[in-house]
């Protein structure tokens, strides 16, 4: 598993992306910082619906884990060099599971400083909503993982399936279909920063932080075993 992580990790750390995506991870902030210095400051809302839901947890969370994680099998897959793995002696579980922590060892720690940054800016360091919004930005860089990496071993055009899944699902259908926010990403994750800091963040229409918990894991399980059924099924070049 060790070998797999590695390589994965060499793969996916490559210079152009992780400067990519280091300019995506330091808007939030950036905005942020920019509309306390404003005359006209947004409220704790506006700035939600804004800065938390629409562009950090709606646009750049997933679209840098996307990038991360789709070509964690998809490039394989393409390249022809998957059954190097596929032929070792490893389960399935033992390839699909480095492979999701590289993911997440690339794309975490981007999306998490850029939530604890952003909400320290923003609520003046109050600890409990920067611990709300970092620790619910990392949960739905999980599941975005989870749901991307078994894209990739779906279709070779991962990356294109995700950016309609975001702008569609996440970015359109959630927002004004309210049975569709059940099977969304984001909402979970913002109902969780709802769950983890209620006094900060208005009570509205979201899960209880008990049933975003639980359906959290069940996700992220849940893609996780669809992606080593996948690789256990799929016919290798």
């Amino acid at each position: 598993m060790g070998s797999v992580y590695q390589l994965t990790l060499r793969q996916l750390a490559g210079r152009w992306r992780l400067l990519i995506m280091t300019v995506l991870a330091a808007m939030p902030a950036t905005i942020a910082a920019l509309m306390l210095r404003s005359k006209h400051a947004p409220s704790v809302e506006d700035f939600e619906a804004i800065i938390l839901n629409g562009m950090l947890a709606g646009s750049i969370a997933p679209l840098v884990v996307l990038a991360i994680a789709a070509p964690a099998f998809a490039n394989e897959i393409e390249d022809r060099t998957l059954a190097n793995l596929t032929l070792s002696p490893l389960p399935r579980w033992q390839i699909v599971l480095p492979k999701l922590l590289a993911v997440l060892t690339v794309a975490a720690p981007f999306i998490g400083v850029s939530a604890l940054v952003t909400s320290w800016i923003a609520f003046l360091g109050d600890a409990t909503a920067v611990v709300a919004v970092t620790v619910s930005a990392l949960v739905g860089v999980a599941l975005y993982a989870s749901a991307f990496l078994w894209l990739g071993l779906v279709t070779t055009q991962a990356i294109g399936f995700g950016l309609l899944y975001i702008v569609l699902w996440e970015g359109l259908f959630s927002r004004f279909v309210m049975g569709v926010r059940l099977l969304s990403i984001r909402h979970h994750a913002i109902a969780l920063m709802h769950g983890l800091d209620a006094r900060r963040f208005a009570p509205d229409s979201h899960l209880e932080l008990g049933v975003v918990v639980v359906t959290s894991a069940l996700v992220f399980c849940a893609f996780l075993l669809l992606a080593v059924r996948r690789l256990r099924r799929l016919d290798v070049p």
